[in-house]
């Protein structure tokens, strides 16, 4: 990634060691401000630790963190006043209000304005669209509901960054179009979003920019525009006399061939000129019923990386 490009998060050789397991194991992170940036694995690849170390809640072991542009922990308490967060699910107290929850978690930050509050309080829940279920207690609410009060608690001051881990995970189809379209908005007001998520779908939908954890190491990292132009072009070819087209296929420089059972598959230069093949193909008699090039899906793509696969529709 270009050094040039200013970074909400920075991590060099971020490390968090239990015994003898390596949680997070050097993962250097790279988080364009202003972006939409997914951080995608599967459950249990290190992907909370990290962002606990990132917030300040957990020691790493080794390394460095920067988070917007303070290094962490020592400057801790400069950086975390522009940081929303909502980490492994919000907590509230079910009996009481939306409303008087987000006071009552107000009150107890010291750095923040008793004069203003209940204006932010009640600018913070029209923002997440529940201006009209404020004064329902939290045990009514719904599980989309929940999370969109968990951002308008981490809205409750202006941020420069939100860092949400799995926000839509556990959510019916309803509650994650509300909270996938609430994410939306906030990234269009120039907010940079860190979203963690094992939810491939998720990330395709939301993101600009990604990293793919897996057993603690980040294995991929980029722009999803990047990240798609690096996995493999192939060309899908479907035709009579399977046995000489293969040979054909061989003597223009196409060797790593897989042959299924109704077409052949073969990787191919991004450029390669198919309707040049096609062309001869025909030329030679052959009976060509498909010839095309195909770009593997991300879904492929991370599953080569990793060994895993990612759960895509939700």
């Amino acid at each position: 990634m270009d050094n040039a490009i200013e970074l909400a998060i920075k991590t060099s050789s971020l490390t968090k060691q239990f015994g003898s397991q390596k949680a997070v194991n050097n993962i250097d992170l790279s988080v364009p401000k202003g972006s939409v940036f997914g951080f995608l694995g599967p459950n249990g690849s290190g992907k909370t630790t990290s962002i606990r170390m990132i917030l300040g809640l957990a020691e790493a072991s080794q390394g460095q963190i920067e988070l917007l542009g303070h290094p962490i922990p020592k400057e801790l308490e400069l950086a975390l006043p522009k940081v929303g967060a909502l980490v492994e699910g919000p907590a509230f107290y079910p009996y009481m209000s939306g409303r008087n929850n987000l006071i009552r978690i107000d009150s107890a930050d010291r750095f923040a304005n008793s004069k203003t509050r209940a204006e932010r309080v009640d600018a913070a829940l029209e923002r997440v669209g529940l201006t009209n279920a404020a004064k329902k207690k939290v045990h009514a609410y719904s599980l989309g509901m929940k999370q969109r009060l968990g951002l308008a608690n981490a809205l409750l001051k202006p941020r420069e960054i939100l860092i949400l881990d799995e926000p839509t995970n556990g959510l019916d189809p309803q509650g994650t179009r509300e909270v996938r379209n609430l994410i939306r908005s906030l990234a269009n007001e120039g907010i940079t979003i860190f979203v963690s998520s094992h939810l491939l779908s998720e990330i395709e939908q939301l993101c600009s920019h990604l990293a793919v954890m897996t057993a603690g190491k980040i294995v991929a990292q980029g722009s999803i525009e990047e990240l798609r132009k690096e996995s493999q072009t192939r060309l899908i070819l479907k035709s009579d006399r399977i046995d000489e087209v293969v040979d054909l296929l061989k003597q223009h420089g196409l060797s790593k061939l897989s042959l299924k059972p109704d077409r052949i598959v073969a990787p191919v230069p991004g450029d390669f000129d198919v309707a040049s093949l096609n062309q001869l193909l025909v030329k030679k008699k052959f009976m060509i019923s498909e010839i095309r090039l195909e770009q593997p899906s991300l879904e492929e793509y991370f599953v080569n990386l990793t060994g895993e696969g990612f759960e895509v529709v939700r």
